[in-house]
């Protein structure tokens, strides 16, 4: 199937926007586009249209290949189809040469300027990074890894190419996805799973449903390697407080302009070190990896080289300048010699950390205001945009806000005066933050649409006269209702909901999405609802009931 893929592609097909899907024909699809020399970018498409659009232009797509035949290609580009099955055909040339330098893929992270942002890797610095990680999961012929990350970010990659290359096998299975932590659990035991490749959020998940009904993985599972954003120390304790004792719990750090993952940690399980086994303070991110090279300024900044830096950003030269630059190795620089050169390029992650005694590092925040949001990176900067567009809007702050042990992103909104709905009647607070969720899923996806927005009266500001979002954010969340302490309430469903939420706000009739409820969160409704009803409901099911009312309704029908 790639090979016949890649030749219906074509020699040197350039950029090649890939839309994905959760099946193998993903995968097939990277694989072809690499084979063809071309450079792999995933598109969403759920994305809304003028996302894709604006994705496909700024990274120079000239081809859309389908995963699956029922993907609809946008407009004004060559669509081809991912072969479902093997042509009796010759293989490709295996004379071709490809240099290290060709960009393997092209990846969008978070800009301030609303529009998406693309990384180019290199293909030297792929295969690089993948033969560390191969080394790092010990990866062999027997084990089969999950495949369980978004195929739209550079998380996959560390599933997939590192199994593929190493003879292991690579799972697909629907109820990875499906948000129910029992058939999760389940699914796992049932395909002999070894392997687990989770953002940190959704382990926090993980953990309180083990530990809150005295569970423990399937037997199958050796390894876990979580990321994306910071580890709850609670639910480190509460992971090594279980049966885990063999498993390994390897935490990892990296940037998508470093390549996946440059710093890992054995957190706990066999291999676990010394300085990693302390119960108190933050969790560390880990030691360099082997083709790591790591330097920290002296206002704390971390800095990637080696041969897995990225390329830069594609057509944007003033953005590539600012954040890939050259070190100075002969002036008292910690940065090792490379062939001689006196400088190093380096990615500036903005990322502020420390060095313990035996070399690991911890994260200590960031130095710029961009927050991570299930793991995928998010600067305010573009969400503020977005929504200052709305013609309602007068000004608009939005931030991280702690929740549940992972980070939820929220905005505090400031009406226009003169705001009014279809009908030239003055809107509420509650339509126009209701207004704002719907004009920003025509936008933009998912992970830049704030879980909560407040209508409030007027911003924080410093005493410059800059928008201050902490400040803001300390202002209104001890008023905010979806910000209260919980209290228990009769209702299960919507004792759940509080107690997930951390509300006593809860009625009936509350939205569990609009009240600030995410898809990590809502596994733990999920699997809180499995546990006292014995009904077993997925994402799916959630999305089209999420309210305590509804929820109920479809459990007594499922009871039946």
């Amino acid at each position: 199937m790639v090979q016949a893929t890649a030749r219906d592609l074509g020699p040197d097909p350039g950029v090649v926007g890939v839309l994905t899907s959760r099946t193998p024909g993903t995968v097939v699809g990277l694989l072809a586009v690499m084979a063809a020399g071309g450079t792999y970018c995933p598109i969403d498409p759920t994305f809304p249209a003028a996302r894709q659009q604006a994705m496909l232009a700024a990274a120079g797509c000239r081809t859309v290949l389908a995963s699956c035949p029922d993907l609809m290609a946008p407009a004004g580009v060559r669509r081809l189809d991912v072969r479902d099955r093997t042509e009796d055909e010759p293989a490709p040339d295996a004379g071709r040469h490809y240099d290290r330098d060709d960009a393997a893929y092209v990846l969008f992270t978070s800009g301030s300027t609303g529009e998406p942002k693309p990384v180019a890797v290199s293909r030297g610095a792929i295969a690089t990074t993948v033969a560390s990680l191969r080394e790092l999961f010990d990866l062999g012929a027997t084990d089969r890894v999950l495949q369980y990350a978004s195929l739209n970010w550079d998380t996959c990659f560390e599933e997939i190419l590192p199994t593929l290359t190493g003879g292991s096998t690579l799972v697909f299975h629907d109820e990875a996805y499906s948000g129910s932590l029992p058939r999760f659990l389940r699914m796992i035991a049932a395909e002999g799973v070894t392997v687990l490749d989770l953002p940190t959020a959704f382990w926090h998940e993980l953990v309180h449903h083990l530990q809150e009904g005295g569970l423990s993985l399937p037997a199958c599972v050796r390894t876990v390697v979580i990321g994306g954003e910071a580890v709850s120390p609670a639910r480190l304790a509460d992971w090594r407080a279980s049966s885990t004792a063999a498993i390994r719990l390897i935490n990892t750090y990296g940037c998508t302009e470093t390549t996946l993952i440059t710093h890992a940690v054995d957190l706990h399980g066999p291999r676990t070190p010394a300085g990693a086994r302390t119960p108190d303070g933050p969790v560390p991110i880990g030691w360099a990896l082997p083709h790591v090279v790591e330097h920290i300024t002296p206002d704390g900044e971390l800095l990637i080289g080696g041969s897995a830096v990225a390329s830069g950003y594609v057509g944007q030269p003033e953005a590539t300048d600012a954040r890939f630059v050259q070190i100075d190795i002969t002036a008292g620089s910690t940065l090792p010699a490379v062939d001689d050169a006196p400088t190093m390029r380096c990615f500036r992650t903005g990322d502020r950390v420390s060095r313990s005694a035996d070399g690991l590092l911890v994260h200590l925040g960031r130095l710029d205001n961009e927050l991570k949001v299930r793991g995928i990176r998010v600067d305010p900067a573009e969400v503020e945009a977005h929504i200052g567009a709305h013609a309602a809007v007068a000004a608009v702050a939005a931030m991280g806000a702690a929740v549940n042990d992972h980070t939820a992103l929220v905005a505090y909104v400031v009406r226009r005066a003169d705001a009014q709905t279809g009908a030239d009647r003055p809107i509420t607070d509650d339509a126009l933050a209701a207004e704002l969720r719907s004009y920003l899923r025509d936008r933009v996806p998912a992970h830049l649409i704030p879980s909560r927005i407040s209508v409030v009266p007027a911003l924080a500001r410093t005493t410059s006269g800059k928008v201050d979002r902490p400040g803001t954010h300390l202002r209104y969340s001890a008023t905010d209702p979806a910000s209260a302490q919980v209290a228990m309430s009769v209702d299960s469903v919507v004792a759940i909901f509080g107690r997930v939420l951390e509300t006593s706000a809860i009625a009936a009739d509350s939205d569990y999405f609009a009240m600030g409820g995410d898809s990590l969160s809502a596994t733990r409704v999920l699997s809180a609802i499995a546990r006292e009803s014995g009904v077993e409901l997925s994402f799916e099911d959630f999305l089209v009931a999420p309210t305590p009312d509804a929820l109920a309704k479809k459990i007594a029908a499922l009871h039946r």
